[in-house]
């Protein structure tokens, strides 16, 4: 690009769309810090319409439910994705992830993860064009998690989370020097599967539920600003039938609820101007004062919406998807995201195909937006998995009969 400095306004408008905040489909949207904490980093979910609480467990399992490792089959795995972002308009920007995974015994698990942003090569400029500084913004997650059976079919998790994000370089921004954000967020799971029977016919249910990026406001400068990150309650169920020894597919659906104040509607002038009380904060038309605390947010997110219980109902997003394997070693899938028109009006859909080779499996992934434009149409998103137990067993010695 013949002006660098546009990279950085196109990866904000990358932002912007993937989280809905932008005038033309906005009416109330919820929009938080480090979004790119809840986009889908594997492709496996990336064809199933980014529905991922209650699949069946694998070594990115760590994004969607921690507690689904103690149902995991293989004793160690580990997964590698990359996601080109805004790829028809750019060439490095893009979401990186690394998870694995170690099983201990039949019932309990560990696993960690890196979530990596790169936003490339960001030239700044003063207000008339001077260049004033170099930089590669990046954002990145760590995160560490524990998964134990508690029951036969239920599991529970939990994980511990690390956010960096450093989009500025420590610019001067607004007349403050900013910095990088960091924040510790932590999530809480569960996992049900129960295998049973249809006619005969082997099945299985899943169900999981997810509260995640619960933990502490970021910023970026010095000043008392603080923004929410994206705490998310994520819950949902999914159904396996074997069809017969060589034929199997799943239903999968996940609901989604921003766990974030809702922003009010502020009462304004003849000119459209905000009014201000004695205390010097907007006056409140319709809805809850968004600025409070964490815990305070979580419950009031369930009843803030300036137009009450029906636009409380239409902040919830739904993911749905479909997958057909082959003798365990082909995969097929699709879903569709819907989310409401006045929440920011993301609808897509998915295709998808897995392969599985001896240690070694590839996950595909194809996004078809519906109404707005999506930051990953138009891209190819892969995952790469290593079966560890697979390798052990490629590599032990032939059995003397």
């Amino acid at each position: 690009m013949k002006n660098p400095t546009n990279k950085f306004a196109l990866f904000l408008l990358g932002c912007l769309l993937f989280t809905g905040a932008y005038t033309q489909a906005q009416l109330n949207t919820i929009t938080t810090a480090v979004p790119f904490l809840m986009i889908a980093p594997d492709a496996r979910s990336g064809g199933l319409g980014d529905a991922g609480v209650a699949s069946t467990p694998d070594a990115s399992s760590l994004h969607w439910n921690p507690a689904k490792y103690a149902f995991i089959e293989k004793e160690m795995g580990i997964s590698v994705s990359y996601s080109p972002w805004l790829r028809a308009l750019v060439n490095d920007i893009n979401l990186a992830y690394l998870s694995g995974y170690k099983k201990f015994g039949n019932d309990q698990a560990i696993a960690a993860s890196l979530l990596f942003f790169s936003m490339g090569d960001i030239t700044f400029t003063d207000i008339v064009g001077n260049t004033i500084g170099q930089f590669k913004p990046s954002e990145y997650a760590f995160d560490a998690c524990y998964s134990r059976k508690l029951s036969e079919n239920f599991s529970g998790g939990v994980s511990l989370r690390y956010i960096h994000s450093n989009l500025t370089g420590g610019q001067y921004v607004g007349g403050a020097q900013s910095h990088a954000g960091n924040s510790v967020a932590t999530d809480v799971s569960s996992y049900y599967q129960k295998e049973f029977k249809i006619k005969e016919t082997p099945a299985k249910l899943g169900l999981g539920i997810n509260l995640s990026n619960i933990g502490a406001k970021i910023s970026y400068t010095e000043t008392t600003i603080r923004d929410f990150i994206p705490m998310n309650l994520r819950l949902g169920g999914a159904l396996t039938v074997d069809i017969d020894a060589y034929n199997s597919i799943a239903l999968i659906v996940d609901a989604n609820k921003l766990l974030v104040p809702t922003p009010p509607i502020y009462q304004t002038d003849s000119s459209n101007m905000p009014l201000y009380g004695s205390n010097g904060k907007p006056l409140i038309q319709s809805g809850k004062d968004p600025n409070v605390g964490i815990v305070s947010g979580i419950f009031q997110s369930f009843a803030d919406a300036p137009n009450g219980f029906k636009e409380e109902i239409s902040e919830i997003s739904l993911a749905t998807g479909i997958e057909y394997w082959y003798d365990k070693q082909f995969a097929i899938r699709a879903g569709f995201f819907y989310e409401d028109k006045d929440k920011g009006n993301r609808k897509f859909f998915t295709v998808g195909a897995g392969l599985k080779y001896n240690v070694f499996g590839l996950d595909f992934a194809y996004l078809i937006p519906v109404e707005q434009r999506n930051p990953l149409e138009n891209t190819l998103r892969f995952t790469l998995l290593f079966d560890f137990d697979a390798f052990k067993d490629q590599n032990a010695p032939p059995m003397v009969k």
